[in-house]
């Protein structure tokens, strides 16, 4: 069932610009996780609803969720990106520059909790999308780096359904664990959306 609302959901979503278009080609192509139009659509809506100008990702891989975020940010948006491989800086900017993106990138290399402590705030939006079981590692750092109102989006709540086995691999309890404690957490308003696979939601208070 989930994957038929997840093709009718789809079916909806407008065409895209060449430059997006190409970017999901390499991505299925190569077995690469983005988040994907649903989630990309949704991100920009979200920058668009909150004016946001500073976005940070955790995780940003070729750059597809910053594309997204700089189509509603426009010249004033500044994002910081983060991945571990350096060819994807390479490649993000190139996909950037052809689409004529006008925010400010500033791509970092290297581990993202760890980039991400030696930044100061305040962001807008953070987007959490690393390794899962460094989730739990994130709660604090966007707590201390987004303005009140701010939006700390997590992608992959769901986990293609995982979540809802009674036996869980270390990665299925790590984002059990971490839904559980972002909801508990008084920093936050949590809400899961169960599009795509699975976004929360967190406003800071």
């Amino acid at each position: 069932m989930f994957q038929k609302v997840h093709k009718y959901l789809a079916s909806y979503v407008p065409e895209r610009t060449s430059v997006l278009r190409e970017m999901e080609q390499y991505a299925a192509e190569n077995s690469f996780p983005i988040v994907g139009p649903l989630v990309g659509r949704f991100l920009y809506q979200m920058t668009l609803m909150i004016k946001a100008r500073r976005i940070l990702e955790l995780g940003s891989g070729f750059g597809y969720s910053a594309f997204w975020f700089s189509l509603a940010a426009g010249a004033k948006g500044h994002i910081v990106m983060t991945d571990r491989d350096k060819r994807n800086k390479s490649r993000a900017f190139d996909y950037f520059k052809r689409a004529g993106l006008q925010s400010q990138f500033l791509f970092k290399v290297g581990d993202a909790v760890s980039l991400a402590r030696r930044l100061d705030g305040p962001f807008d939006i953070i987007l959490n999308d690393i390794d899962k079981e460094s989730y739990v590692k994130t709660l604090d750092l966007a707590a201390a780096r987004l303005r009140r109102g701010g939006l700390f989006i997590t992608d992959n709540i769901i986990w293609s359904g995982r979540v809802l086995e009674k036996k869980q691999d270390k990665t299925t309890r790590a984002i059990v664990n971490f839904t559980e404690d972002l909801y508990r957490d008084s920093r936050f308003f949590t809400t899961i959306m169960p599009i795509r696979d699975g976004l929360a939601i967190s406003v800071r208070l």
